[in-house]
């Protein structure tokens, strides 16, 4: 039998990648594919780059013989016009008719409702950052095979300033905070399954430091931080707590739990998505 084959949909536009590595960050779509690789060892994985205007896409058959689809997160908003964002929903809509199962985060759930017919808005609540606090199971989302192993009420790795406003047709919230209403969802469409969540279950604190130093200055005007020396500081302690997941001193500090720091069980709902969507999908269609 082939390998299984799976590919991800870097979110971002090419500025947005540049700065972000620029300040010591890995791309979204390389750490997604890295992370696929260790959950499921032999698997090829490809990347497109929608949000590259210049990038060539796949279409048709050359997405149905993807065993899986991921999106990762983006700086950019579903709701605003421009071939960046518009490429993006018309080649995750094209993916939703494949019969492929999806998983996105952040960007990839709200790409993934506006795709199956939700709508997407600026969150009047504001930016939720760094952790998602009090994520609450719904009783559709104890039941799921995505949150097997998953507790009822979790923090998680988060940045998103967007959410989910109307749910697509066919959609199941499986979970809600105080932030959104929507932090994660099922959709059913046109014979595709696919699962979103609003945070990030798929980035390191390592991550989350850079994106706070990339988009540092905006957090200042938000209120998040005072002044440059706080993002540092900020930033540098998450590098840190990466590092050295068990210092109590800045687990405690942050409020950060074994479910973030343990990296088994904060990527779980992707292992959960390869296991309960990915290779039986692939199983029913003859490739393993």
């Amino acid at each position: 039998m082939p390998s299984p084959r799976l590919l991800v949909i870097e979110g971002n536009s090419p500025k947005t990648m540049a700065e972000h590595k620029a300040v010591g960050g890995t791309i979204a779509s390389q750490g997604y594919g890295d992370l696929l690789r260790e959950l499921l060892p032999g698997a090829a994985v490809d990347v497109c780059y929608p949000g590259d205007v210049a990038a060539a896409l796949p279409q048709g058959q050359a997405l149905e013989g993807y065993d899986g689809i991921a999106i990762t997160g983006s700086g950019l908003h579903v709701y605003n016009d421009g071939p960046e964002v518009t490429r993006q929903i018309d080649l995750v809509r094209a993916a939703l008719s494949t019969g492929t199962p999806l998983f996105g985060s952040c960007w990839g759930l709200q790409v993934l409702t506006v795709a199956a017919g939700g709508q997407v808005r600026r969150n009047p609540k504001g930016r939720e950052i760094g952790f998602g606090r009090g994520i609450r199971l719904t009783d559709a989302g104890r039941k799921h095979p995505m949150y097997v192993g998953k507790i009822e009420v979790f923090n998680a790795p988060t940045v998103h300033l967007d959410e989910v406003e109307t749910v697509a047709p066919g959609t199941t919230i499986l979970a809600s905070n105080a932030v959104s209403a929507v932090q994660s969802a099922e959709i059913r469409t046109n014979g595709s399954v696919a699962w979103g969540v609003q945070y990030h279950p798929e980035y390191p604190l390592r991550e989350l430091a850079a994106i706070v130093r990339r988009i540092g200055t905006g957090l200042i005007a938000e209120g998040f931080f005072g002044d440059e020396t706080e993002v540092k500081a900020f930033s540098q302690e998450l590098d840190t707590l990466d590092k050295d997941p068990a210092c109590k001193r800045l687990s405690w500090r942050h409020g950060i739990s074994t479910n973030v720091l343990d990296k088994k069980l904060r990527t779980s709902e992707v292992a959960n998505w390869i296991e309960f969507q990915v290779l039986p999908t692939r199983a029913k269609r003859g490739r393993g």
